[in-house]
């Protein structure tokens, strides 16, 4: 039997029931996404931590035009790369970006950001949109320093970004991602005049072409930002509806680490996963993938799999076992993964003890979710205390 997938979650705390359905049956599922194409969805926790590291599954297909597709989104919709060269395309990449992340750069990138939290929440006062106030704003001064992109064009480029990112309209996201890659062009040729102490000054001083420059800068720019302006928000959701948790949290200190992990762990939104297309023919849990088929592969169930996690639906910030996949895993392991984790750490370091009586000023039954972009997240956060 094929499932339609749901695009609209019916509470925000909570998967939605098709989806824990279908795990509860198993680990594979035939399911249809939501431009109606079939593909093979992947819940279990140890099936989807070894596709992730699989390389019989990859980002590209044969015959894109005819490939299944998630959505519209131009952007990760349907396959990316050139079949043939996809593998040395991934390493080539990967081998220019990781030191841009290594841990001596993080470390010493850490300072600023806390300082630029310490100033967003310096300006907080009750009652406040914490979306706006916080969750928007950091990611993208974080990102801007980082790869030496000016501030002051962030509505141009967030808009651009989010319009890329459209789930629902093709025309649109082709628009925003060819805008935001005609910006990237123009920061190149900015830089190569005058070069800074940034990421795409030092791509461009390792001889890189200037294209290349320009998209791997502009996919940056959209990932991130983007996903950590979700993070922030659904971790200050989640403590704020768990106020023993929050509690705890705020008595004591030392749960920063394990709680952060726990918040990026505990969304479960549902509707989709990791698109990935079978290179091959692939024998999994009883079914047979046929080469160029569909594969989602579904972190966010995976992360809430009960053979994986003890009561996996409870948000729990000392909770210490499993590592959650909401990262990914292997060879494609997000390379952002470091400075995401310092901006949370750096937010949640700070809100909490700063503001201790922090609470929701709606019902959370009223808060809304993004569903025509690839990243989701909240509409906005208002809070008092």
């Amino acid at each position: 039997m094929t499932v339609q997938l749901p695009f609209e979650q019916p509470h925000l705390l909570q998967p939605p029931p098709v989806l824990r359905g279908l795990q509860d049956q198993g680990a594979i599922h035939r399911v249809r996404t939501r431009v109606g194409h079939e593909a093979w969805l992947v819940t279990g926790y140890a099936y989807v931590r070894d596709l992730l590291a699989d390389d019989r599954l990859g980002r590209s297909h044969p015959d894109p035009d005819r490939a299944a597709r998630t959505g519209e989104s131009v952007l990760f919709g349907g396959p990316m790369g050139d079949f043939d060269t996809e593998r040395a395309d991934h390493a080539r990449m990967r081998a220019l970006l990781q030191p841009q992340f290594s841990p001596k750069r993080m470390r010493a990138f850490r300072p600023r950001v806390e300082e630029l939290t310490t100033r967003l929440l310096d300006r907080l006062t009750s009652p406040a949109d914490l979306h706006e106030a916080l969750a928007v704003p950091l990611p993208i001064l974080v990102i801007c320093e980082l790869l030496g992109v000016p501030y002051e064009d962030r509505g141009q480029f967030r808009a651009w970004s989010q319009a890329a990112g459209d789930v629902l309209d093709r025309d649109r996201s082709n628009q925003g991602l060819a805008d935001l890659f005609e910006y990237g062009r123009r920061l190149v040729a900015r830089k190569r005049e005058r070069p800074g102490d940034d990421f795409i000054s030092r791509l461009c001083a390792e001889g890189v072409p200037d294209e290349e420059v320009a998209m791997m800068a502009m996919f940056m720019l959209f990932a991130g930002h983007e996903t950590t302006v979700v993070a922030i928000g659904m971790g200050a959701l989640w403590l704020l509806t768990h106020p023993d948790q929050h509690r705890a949290l705020v008595d004591d200190p030392a749960l920063l680490t394990s709680a952060v992990e726990e918040m990026l762990r505990a969304p479960d939104k549902g509707g989709g996963g990791i698109p990935r297309y079978a290179r091959v023919d692939i024998e999994l849990d009883g079914v047979t993938i046929r080469a160029g088929e569909l594969v989602l592969l579904d972190t966010g169930a995976a992360n809430h799999d009960a053979d994986a996690f003890r009561d996996p639906d409870r948000f729990e910030v000392g909770r210490q076992g499993t590592a959650h996949l909401t990262f990914g895993h292997g060879a494609h392991y997000c390379l952002g993964a470091p400075l995401a984790r310092i901006e949370l750490q750096a937010v949640f370091s700070q809100l909490v003890p700063r503001f201790p009586a922090m609470r929701l000023a709606v019902p959370v039954e009223e808060l809304r979710v993004r569903t025509d972009v690839l990243t989701g997240g909240l509409v906005e956060l208002p809070v008092e205390w």
